[in-house]
C-alpha cells in the first residue's frame, strides 16, 4: 500500500501567525513553552525557540491528523509519530519533515511497515507484512519498491531471491516446508494492456513468469534437534565467557605483578652475602 503523498502541511511558518499563549523572549518572539492556533483552525502546543518550534511539542490539524513529536526549527525533526486523517499512522525518525531513519508505518487497511526510510519513502532494510494475505517481505527497498535480495514468507511456504522494481526477477528458489526447495528464475514477460484510448499507443505491462529449475532436498530439524543446537550454543557461549574471565585475570595479575626493590641493595652492592 502506496505512503506517497500523504503528508499534511502545517501552516505555522511565521512567528506571529495566529494567536498565541505562552512564553516569550526579550525580543517578544516566541520562546520556551506555548500554545498557537493558527488562522485555519491548526493548533500547535510544545516548545519554541526564537519563534519556531523547537523541541517536542503536539501540531493538530483542522482534519484530525496530528503530530506528536520533535522539532528543529519549524520542520519535524527527530522522533516523531504522525496519525493520519485516514486512521493510518507512522512512529519513527524524521529529517527535515519527512520520515528518515528507522519507524513504522500502520497502514488503514492492516498492513504495516518496519525498516528503514529516506526521504519519505521506503529505503533500505525492511519487513512488509501483507494483512490480507498473511505473507511478510523481509528484504532490500529502493525509493519504496521491493528491490535487490529479499524474502517473501508465506503460511508454509517462501520465495528467496531477487526483486526489480517491485516484483519478483531473476534467480531464485521456492523453500517449502515439506522438506524441499524448487530453484528456478522469474523472468519478465511483457502483456499489452488493454485499457488504453483510441489515440494511445499500446502500453506494455510486465507480468514475472517462474522458470522452474531443480529441486533439491532440506533437511528440517526435529525439536530435539533444534534443543540440542540451542543447548551447545549457550555451553558454547559460558565456555568463551570462562576462558575470557581467566585471561583478564591473568592480564591483571601480570600488570601488577612488580619487583619490590630492597632498600639495602645500594650498601650492600658489591658486598657477597652468601653465608657458609
Amino acid at each position: 500500500m502506496s505512503d506517497i503523498g500523504s503528508e499534511e502541511m502545517e501552516e505555522e511558518q511565521g512567528p506571529y501567525l495566529g494567536e498565541y499563549d505562552g512564553d516569550r523572549n526579550e525580543r517578544e518572539e516566541r520562546h520556551g513553552h506555548g500554545k498557537a492556533t493558527l488562522p485555519n483552525g491548526d493548533t500547535y502546543e510544545g516548545q519554541y525557540e526564537h519563534g519556531k518550534r523547537h523541541g517536542t511539542g503536539v501540531y493538530r490539524f483542522k482534519n484530525r491528523a496530528r503530530y506528536i513529536g520533535e522539532y528543529n526549527k519549524n520542520k519535524k525533526h527527530g522522533q516523531g509519530t504522525f496519525i493520519y486523517p485516514d486512521g493510518s499512522k507512522y512512529e519513527g525518525g524524521w529529517v527535515d519533515d519527512q520520515r528518515c531513519g528507522h519507524g513504522k508505518y500502520y497502514y488503514v487497511n492492516g498492513d504495516t511497515y518496519e525498516g528503514e526510510w529516506q526521504g519519505h519513502l521506503r529505503h533500505g532494510q525492511g519487513a512488509y507484512i501483507y494483512a490480507a494475505t498473511n505473507t511478510k517481505y523481509v528484504g532490500t527497498w529502493v525509493n519504496g519498491k521491493r528491490e535487490s535480495h529479499g524474502e517473501l514468507i508465506h503460511a508454509n511456504h517462501k520465495y528467496v531471491g531477487t526483486f526489480k522494481d517491485d516484483r519478483m526477477e531473476g534467480k531464485g528458489k521456492y523453500v517449502f516446508d515439506i522438506g524441499c526447495e524448487q530453484h528456478g528464475e522469474y523472468i519478465p514477460i511483457e502483456q499489452e494492456k488493454d485499457d488504453k484510448g483510441d489515440d494511445e499507443e499500446p502500453q506494455a505491462n510486465i507480468i514475472p513468469k517462474w522458470k522452474a529449475g531443480h529441486v533439491t532436498a532440506v533437511h528440517i530439524k526435529t525439536e530435539e534437534e533444534i534443543a540440542e543446537e540451542e543447548r551447545l550454543a549457550a555451553q558454547k557461549t559460558e565456555s568463551e565467557a570462562a576462558v575470557a574471565d581467566v585471561e583478564a585475570a591473568a592480564a591483571e595479575a601480570k600488570e601488577n605483578d612488580t619487583l619490590v626493590e630492597d632498600p639495602k641493595a645500594e650498601e650492600t652492592e658489591g658486598v657477597c652475602l652468601c653465608s657458609y
